[in-house]
């Protein structure tokens, strides 16, 4: 997919639908909800229900968005306070924009749309691009009451030039997406957003001689405006990894 390959081919036929369907839980009670098992067909996933999902976090191995199916785990708090740092809150971002200029967004590599759930809170419209790897994702941000969409990083953003008010990543993009093809999405982020539309870059990730020699020229060659800026080592796995994190809110520019 990296390469520009097509996950979705057309075709004409019927998808299965899964057996013992119901209904979905009302909105907006679905927000934080989980569907019941007869909501998917399971045959692709390694997980056969959704308590097998939930419980992931706590299991060895390594899996996409591992602990992002637990919605009374770390996804209740996120995006809910700012800690001067790393964390922004959405509250606090809102706040760099008139009172009810952000109304419609995409959320990149969303998980299970955990932001655009707090968003719809807010009254805010944001579409998440999930892509399901070896877990429903599409199918779970849909049954919160949310829209999804099936793209990959290397597809160009199905939204028209200048019509978002905020895109928001967090850990997608970052280094170990090729320079050429990340430089592209940005400019792709760039296009979709209105002048004015805001780029919440959510935990970036890169190594610190990366920071200073590629990517903020690369952001500077785009054209975004910094109105915060923060940047902090990874320490997890020591400082002489000189693994780091940034986080930032950049502005299109009005002309």
């Amino acid at each position: 997919m990296l390469k520009g390959c097509e996950p979705l081919p057309r075709r004409r036929c019927h998808p299965k639908s899964p057996s013992g369907y119901v209904e979905p839980t009302p909105f907006p009670a679905s927000l934080w909800t989980i569907p019941p098992d007869t909501s998917i067909i399971w045959d692709a996933y390694s997980c056969k229900n959704y308590t097998c999902l939930v419980n992931r976090g706590n299991a060895k191995g390594s899996y996409d968005c591992k602990d992002c199916f637990n919605l009374n785990g770390r996804e209740k708090v996120r995006w809910q306070y700012d800690n001067g740092n790393l964390d922004f809150g959405i509250d606090s971002v809102l706040e760099t924009k008139p009172p009810g200029t952000i109304r419609i967004g995409l959320d990149i590599g969303g998980g299970t749309a955990t932001f655009a759930a707090r968003m719809r809170e807010r009254n805010i419209t944001i579409v998440t691009s999930s892509m399901n790897f070896d877990g429903p994702f599409n199918s779970f941000i849909a049954s919160r009451g949310l829209v999804p969409i099936h793209i990959s990083i290397a597809h160009r953003l199905p939204f028209f030039d200048n019509t978002l008010d905020i895109v928001h990543s967090m850990h997608v993009l970052s280094n170990w997406i090729p320079d050429i093809m990340l430089e592209f999405a940005l400019y792709d982020i760039y296009r979709v957003l209105r002048p004015g539309g805001l780029f919440w870059l959510d935990r970036f990730f890169c190594i610190g001689k990366q920071l200073n020699t590629t990517y903020v020229p690369m952001f500077d060659r785009i054209g975004f405006k910094k109105l915060r800026w923060n940047a902090s080592r990874k320490l997890d796995k020591g400082m002489e990894m000189d693994e780091w994190y940034v986080s930032a809110v950049l502005e299109k520019p009005m002309t």
